[in-house]
């Protein structure tokens, strides 16, 4: 049986480093993506316009019912056959993300505005309030209370499933790993560092997280 060999791993740490930060760069924009799609889906898929609603619609069942790797290969080997551009790989990546988790996004902020008393809406239409001034001041800072929790497991998700990106070449960690286990010849380490890494990351993202929305609550107390 081969001994396991960590220490090994440390002069690889430029790559694990590498991949590192390319894995939060992807990350970062696709949430950025994601939450401003997932925005307009939402009012989309709620408007009362039947034809700006199926659009709203469509765009989330087909993204929520089509699997994220098969998407990533439509936007980077499809539509540069169709429209014969060269996508570079990090932009293919980010926007594949962001369109997939903004399907979800869009899900947790429609159910985080209905959960919210529609009493609210009507006593503020009532006072005299527009409806746009009414979601922006009273609806809206109710329902992200209400989604923070959601929002944030979502971002933890897309953190995590950021690895596929590597099956297109993209720099990110998983990609490092299978670089250097091709040149070590060793699998196992270079994969239980990232996973390390993917942890540590992932605990960071959930305190974060979790301080926010204490923070949150704290506020409504005062």
């Amino acid at each position: 049986m081969t001994n396991l060999d960590f220490a090994s791993m440390l002069k690889y740490w430029p790559l694990f480093l590498k991949g590192t930060v390319s894995t939060i760069e992807f990350t970062i924009g696709a949430v950025i993506i994601g939450v401003i799609l997932g925005i307009l889906a939402a009012f989309m898929k709620m408007s009362r316009i039947k034809v700006i609603s199926f659009i709203g619609k469509a765009y989330i069942e087909i993204i929520r019912g089509t699997p994220a790797l098969v998407q990533l290969f439509i936007i980077y080997f499809g539509i540069s056959q169709v429209l014969n551009l060269n996508i570079p790989k990090f932009y293919a990546a980010v926007f594949a993300l962001g369109i997939n988790s903004g399907a979800y996004v869009a899900e947790i902020i429609r159910a985080g505005i209905e959960a919210v008393d529609r009493g609210q809406m009507e006593a503020a239409r009532s006072l005299g309030m527009p409806h746009g001034m009414a979601m922006r001041y009273i609806i809206m800072p109710q329902a992200i209370k209400n989604i923070l929790p959601a929002l944030g497991n979502e971002f933890i998700v897309l953190l995590k499933e950021s690895s596929i990106v590597s099956v297109i070449g993209a720099s990110d960690l998983m990609r490092q790993q299978e670089i250097i286990s091709s040149v070590t010849y060793r699998p196992f380490e270079p994969l239980i560092v990232i996973a390390m890494i993917y942890f540590v990351m992932t605990l960071f993202l959930s305190k974060l997280m979790g301080m926010f929305e204490r923070r949150l609550k704290a506020g409504d107390v005062r």
